[in-house]
């Protein structure tokens, strides 16, 4: 008789721990994600030249990725800027890039190799053009850089392209009535303190390193551009068609102004390829739009990435990983 109820109290044991069991796994299976897996592998990001803002918002996001999919191998290559970035995405040497929207257009319209494959993932934030030049210049206005050496960026950058139409807006002819020369930001700042050039051009998120930095160690200030250039851009067609007016404010470079300076600005897009892995592409969108208080915060100009607006990736389609995430987030 002891041993009957022994048995009996030992199955009911058993079959209690197996409940427990059961319960206790239903439970974390409702507070796991156990069924989203982290993609894994190797990822390239392609970002710009050093000191400037692609290369600093790239390392954030690699943190952010890090955090996110750490799986993931995130490996980060400097470029000469937008062209560059463009054409090794477009032709599968790295996976993800960011580029200026005027950028994307110009290339379309050249037809270089592998446009027609180029995807948008998110609109990121504007860049703002910026010619610098020492406060004491007598330069007031683009069109009295006539016969100035200027550092317009290298061949294909983004900077150049921008530098080009604007030029050509003031009447002026890039390559006869200035003297251009194709150094980045990189070697700008020197060349401009040494007196070697008289102004340069750059086209960045604000406020950009370079410029903050130069502006600590020599005398510097920015050059406007005016309203009426941003029409006559816009009567050039094609991708000065992604110029609008904007506002550079007083306290982007503090030591270079003494109030806001009317510029342009262009959006730049975060640019992928038909094939990138959806999946993938899903999770770093999410990861872009998730991040963007945390690297706003360092790189002040992610602050305008914007859920309602990052949909809108003119002239880019939207890659197919991309629109899942926004449809998964639409109200």
């Amino acid at each position: 008789m002891f041993q009957e109820l022994s048995r009996i109290g030992r199955r009911r044991a058993l079959q209690g721990s197996a409940a427990a069991f059961v319960t206790f796994g239903l439970l974390l299976w409702w507070l796991l994600p156990l069924g989203e897996s982290s993609p894994g592998g190797t990822m390239v990001f392609s970002t710009g030249t050093r000191t400037g803002v692609y290369e600093l918002y790239g390392k954030l996001l690699r943190k952010e990725l890090a955090k996110d999919m750490p799986d993931l191998d995130v490996q980060l290559r400097n470029s000469e800027g937008s062209k560059e970035n463009l054409e090794w995405v477009a032709t599968g040497k790295v996976d993800y890039t960011i580029a200026q929207a005027d950028a994307v257009e110009q290339y379309k319209l050249d037809g270089e190799p592998g446009a027609d494959l180029l995807r948008g993932c998110a609109r990121l934030y504007d860049d703002y053009v910026h010619v610098v030049v020492p406060r004491a210049s007598s330069v007031d206005s683009i069109a009295e850089l006539r016969g100035k050496k200027v550092a317009v960026g290298p061949a294909g950058s983004g900077v150049r392209l921008i530098a080009e139409h604007v030029l050509k807006a003031a009447g002026l002819d890039p390559k006869k009535d200035i003297e251009p020369l194709p150094d980045g930001i990189r070697t700008m700042p020197e060349l401009l303190r040494e007196g070697k050039i008289d102004a340069f051009f750059w086209s960045g998120g604000l406020p950009t390193s370079a410029v903050a930095d130069l502006s600590t160690s020599l005398d510097i200030r920015l050059v406007e551009i005016g309203e009426e250039l941003v029409e006559k851009l816009h009567q050039q067609r094609g991708a000065s068609g992604y110029y609008r007016a904007a506002v550079m404010p007083a306290d982007a470079y503090p030591k270079a102004q003494d109030s806001p300076v009317q510029t342009i600005a262009v959006t730049n897009l975060l640019v992928t390829r038909v094939g990138t892995d959806a999946e993938l592409t899903e999770r770093l969108t999410q990861t872009v739009i998730d991040s963007r208080d945390r690297i706003g915060g360092k790189v002040h100009a992610a602050q305008r990435v914007d859920l309602r607006t990052a949909i809108y990736t003119d002239p880019l389609d939207l890659h197919e990983g991309a629109r899942r995430y926004y449809r998964s987030v639409k109200p």
